[in-house]
C-alpha cells in the first residue's frame, strides 16, 4: 500500500512541492470494476480488451475539465506501466462509458466530444487492458483529476508524463479506483 501512495505522490510531483495544495477528494466508481477485486476478463488482454465504464462524483467547484490515467505500479520500471490516458474530458462529464473507441479524439458520445485519449505505454492511443506476467496479482489504478483550467496546452498524443507536467499546479480534485488482475501460470 505504501508503494502505491509513494507512486501517486511521485506522479503528481507533490513530493517535492511542500506548498502544494491538497486536492479535494473525488469518488471514483464503476459498474464493472470493484475496488480491490479482480478486473473482469472482458477488460483485459485475455478477453475483449475493452475499456471499463468509470464514474466520478464530488468534483470541486471550479472544475473546468477532467483527466484520467490508468496505470500498473507493480511493473518493475520507474513510474510503473501506463495502460490508458484520457484528458480534455468536459467538466460536465460524470464519467467515461465502457468500450470507448480507440480514436485519439472522441466525437461520440456527444457529451465527451473533444475528449482525447493519449498514448499508453504501448505508444498507442486508447485503452489497453491488463496483461501482466503470470505469478502475482498486479494493481491497476484508475486516477481521475479535476482541473481548474480549460485552457491548458493539451494537444493530441500526450503520454502520462507530458500530461502530468501540463496539469501540474491545476489539479483541484483527485480520486482513484484500484482493481487487480492476475494471470495464472499454465
Amino acid at each position: 500500500m505504501l508503494r502505491h501512495v509513494i507512486h501517486a505522490a511521485l506522479i503528481l510531483g507533490v513530493a517535492s512541492t511542500a506548498a502544494a495544495q491538497t486536492p479535494a477528494a473525488i469518488t471514483v466508481t464503476s459498474t464493472t470494476l470493484k475496488a480491490g477485486e479482480t478486473i473482469p476478463k472482458d477488460h483485459t488482454a485475455d478477453g475483449k480488451n475493452v475499456s471499463p465504464a468509470l464514474m466520478w462524483s464530488g468534483a470541486p467547484a471550479g472544475t473546468k475539465q477532467f483527466a484520467m490515467v490508468m496505470d500498473d505500479p507493480d511493473v518493475p520500471m520507474p513510474g510503473g506501466f501506463v495502460h490508458w490516458v484520457v484528458y480534455k474530458i468536459p467538466a460536465a462529464a460524470k464519467g467515461l462509458p465502457a468500450e470507448l473507441p480507440m480514436d485519439a479524439t472522441l466525437t461520440a458520445p456527444a457529451d465527451l466530444a473533444g475528449t482525447i485519449q493519449g498514448l499508453s505505454g504501448f505508444r498507442r492511443a486508447g485503452y489497453r487492458g491488463p496483461a501482466p506476467p503470470a505469478g502475482k496479482p498486479h494493481h491497476y489504478t484508475f486516477t481521475v483529476y479535476a482541473l481548474d483550467s480549460a485552457d491548458l496546452p493539451l494537444a493530441e498524443g500526450l503520454n502520462r508524463t507530458q500530461l502530468m507536467e501540463a496539469i501540474k499546479g491545476h489539479i483541484i480534485g483527485q480520486g482513484s479506483l484500484v482493481s487487480i488482475y492476475e494471470r495464472v501460470a499454465q
